[in-house]
């Protein structure tokens, strides 16, 4: 795919924060023995991989407004645009020396979301997307599964920990789904789970108290494979409210008729 000037900005900026982040990777193992200090190790590469990035992409396009994970959001004088970063989605995998985690940018103009990046530096798995130009993974065109039958689609999550109060109502969700499907995963990375859906992957996603930098890429991931994706809740949009469905279109209308027999 020739991506547009802007797309090839989010890849450089991605790659070179994909670079720090796998050095620090190399020495999570060796934190291990005290939770607090690997921890505070994750944030601090959590930190540098989102300064990386800002300077990457406020140098080339100085204008845009900014909203990471780590540092918020910043107005710019083009009201317009805004870059929408995490700079390490899949941070608990991370701080695990789980190989399962991305750096996630998305360019939003006007209020849609227009380019996409999910960089997956373990694998070596750049998926990226530009609105009405498709979605490729390492210049392969991708396209969301084909299945039909909800008896033979797996499905991703994120399962709150902890006592969070949106627990009985994922239960809920476990409880409906799993015995009408061939599974459900849970992988502690929202982003890559969306670049999955539209790889086909896993046939669908949901999940709840998301935030934008969580899925902002992941959404156009989705929709130029060809998937759908609606809010949790008919009606709502997925960015605002961090609850979100994606599935391909065939088993799309069945995944979400069985979440929202509760959620409404």
């Amino acid at each position: 795919m020739q991506g547009s000037a802007n797309l090839n900005l989010m890849i450089k900026a991605a790659r070179k924060a994909a670079r720090s982040l796998v050095k620090d990777f190399r020495e999570v193992e060796n934190l291990q023995v005290s939770s607090k200090s690997a921890g505070d190790f994750v944030s601090r590469a959590d930190i540098a991989a989102e300064r990386i990035i800002r300077e990457e992409l406020m140098t080339g396009r100085p204008t845009y407004g900014w909203l990471g994970e780590e540092t918020g959001e910043t107005p710019g004088t083009d009201p317009t645009r805004r870059w929408i970063v995490d700079p390490l989605d899949g941070t608990t995998n991370f701080l695990h020396g789980l190989p399962h985690w991305a750096v996630s940018i998305a360019l939003e103009h006007k209020g849609r979301i227009i380019s996409a990046v999910v960089f997956d530096p373990a694998k070596d798995e750049m998926f990226i997307a530009e609105k009405g130009l498709g979605a490729f993974m390492n210049d392969r065109r991708l396209r969301v599964s084909d299945r039909h039958k909800m008896s033979e689609c797996i499905f991703a999550t994120g399962v709150p920990s902890g006592a969070k109060r949106t627990l009985p109502a994922m239960l809920h969700d476990l409880a409906a789904l799993m015995p009408a499907t061939a599974g459900v995963r849970r992988w502690g990375a929202a982003a890559l789970d969306l670049a999955y859906v539209a790889a086909g992957r896993v046939d669908g996603f949901w999940e709840r108290e998301l935030n934008a930098w969580d899925i902002a890429a992941g959404l156009l991931l989705v929709q130029e494979a060809g998937g759908l994706i609606q809010g949790l809740r008919d009606g709502d949009d997925p960015i605002e409210k961090g609850a979100l469905i994606a599935a391909n279109a065939k088993v799309f209308e069945s995944f979400a008729e069985t979440l929202r027999t509760r959620n409404g």
